[in-house]
């Protein structure tokens, strides 16, 4: 059998070696121009233009400031950036082999090309002056990562945040029967479960929005070695906090080797794993309830659950959430653990990492995706809820041994294990033991009244204040 090997073929979703780029394009399609070689070759055009105007304006021997005009030629430069412009600084690459240079090159040839600011062109040997390659990558992903939690990583989360507030509201006061350890436990609500997952994403979430993320342009070992040696009055320092604060919007860091050491990014990425986390949590929780019954899902116009068994209706959505998020924990604990590690002042292991960006962030967002969708086609089953309930009369002994504390009866636990433990109970085997007991007729009356669908604290309360 021949195996497909044509370049037409190759390039087909169907070729795609990651399903991010395949299978599950479209649903991580906002993270591709913000994360992918063209993302990070915009970024360091964006970095490069910005130090230039930078410099230009520091009364610099040999630099006068650029033109109005000619800053906004150069902004253009980030504002148009193209696919087109990405391959033509692709294509210089294969000559430098190096990805930072060929960005240089690029972008003097477009100064070059700019006839009518000779401003540019006579000034181009400031494009990239003083800087280290890593004076340009770091910023560039910065930058790169402050866009995608910006724009899809926030949102994402806002969402599904969104979502299940507004189940919690809903079904703030619709008894559900706990289960600790597997078995039946003290009732609660539906909306107080998903409140509690709300309150743990809310926090999550600021944990991730929180982070600051760093920026620095010291030169190749921190120190600005080749800055100081040009211009040795120049404050360097307060310089490059400007164009990395100022400029570029990120937060200075002023204390680096070589590379900025990504401590930041291991907080960031760290921050979206404990989300992540918190969303397995309870995308195997829903699982659980839908397979209780205590949940439906919609049913969609012609898709099968099973290529055999034509009843079934899956929860595939929270399966496939659960997976995405595992992936994506894999790939972003990694990178938390790997990235702040470099040997002495600069080994070369963080950059082939950073570039998987996108892809442990591409199956992050592939399980918000998942996750959304799944919950969209909830709906709740609330007779499995009451049937659930009024099988699990046993769960009122919790109840009935407290007042009974509360009021000095002799072994109210002891007496209730005895009764309850390991036996079915109905309504008139508890109503039974209630009426029994030597307690005030005003507290008979209300264990009478009381049933596992009423037993449930503040749980409503709760949910509705979320």
């Amino acid at each position: 059998m021949s195996t497909p090997s044509s370049p037409a073929s190759s390039a087909t979703p169907l070729m795609a070696l990651s399903p991010l780029d395949g299978r599950y394009a479209a649903k991580v399609a906002a993270l591709r121009p913000l994360l992918s070689e063209f993302g990070l070759m915009h970024r360091r055009v964006q970095v490069e233009i910005e130090w230039f105007i930078a410099l230009s304006d520091a009364q610099l021997d040999g630099f006068a400031p650029i033109s109005e005009t000619g800053r906004a030629l150069l902004r253009g430069l980030i504002a148009n950036f193209s696919a087109d412009d990405a391959q033509a600084i692709k294509d210089i690459e294969k000559t430098t082999n190096h990805d930072v240079k060929a960005v240089e090159y690029w972008l003097k040839a477009q100064l070059a090309a700019a006839t009518s600011h000779p401003e540019l062109k006579a000034a181009s040997e400031f494009v990239h002056f003083a800087c280290t390659s890593e004076d340009i990558n770091n910023t560039s992903h910065g930058l790169m990562l402050k866009a995608a939690r910006a724009e899809v990583l926030l949102p994402a989360i806002d969402r599904i945040i969104a979502k299940l507030t507004g189940m919690a509201h809903g079904f703030a006061a619709v008894p559900m029967l706990s289960r600790t350890h597997g078995q039946t436990a003290s009732p609660t609500t539906v909306g107080k479960e998903i409140a509690n997952v709300v309150a743990r994403l809310q926090h999550a979430r600021t944990r991730i929005a929180d982070v600051k993320l760093l920026g620095k342009m010291n030169g190749a070992v921190g120190n600005y070695n080749a800055h100081s040696v040009a211009y040795p009055d120049k404050d360097w320092e307060q310089f490059s906090r400007q164009v990395v604060e100022g400029a570029l919007g990120l937060t200075f860091n002023p204390y680096t080797i070589q590379i900025e050491p990504h401590d930041y990014m291991a907080e960031l990425f760290d921050a979206v794993t404990r989300t992540n986390t918190i969303l397995i949590d309870f995308s195997r929780d829903v699982w659980g309830y839908i397979s209780l019954g205590f949940f439906k899902q919609r049913l969609k116009d012609g898709e099968v659950g099973s290529s055999a068994m034509p009843h079934k209706v899956n929860p595939i959505d929270f399966e496939n959430a659960e997976g995405n998020f595992g992936l994506a924990n894999a790939v972003l604990s990694h990178m938390s653990q790997k990235l702040p590690i470099s040997r002495w002042q600069r080994d070369l292991t963080d950059s082939t990492v950073l570039r998987n960006m996108g892809v442990a962030l591409g199956y992050a967002v592939l399980g918000y995706d998942s996750l959304s969708r799944g919950l969209d086609k909830l709906e709740l089953n609330t007779d499995a809820l009451a049937a659930d309930l009024d099988g699990a009369w046993e769960v009122l002994a919790e109840a009935i041994q407290t007042v009974m504390r509360r009021h000095a009866l002799p072994e109210p636990y002891e007496q209730l294990k005895a009764f309850t433990r390991g036996k079915p109970m109905t309504r008139e085997l508890m109503q039974g033991f209630i009426a029994n007991l030597a307690l005030p007729q005003s507290e008979k009356d209300r264990l009478l009244a009381m049933t596992p669908g009423s037993y449930i604290g503040r749980a409503t309360a709760l949910a509705a204040r979320i």
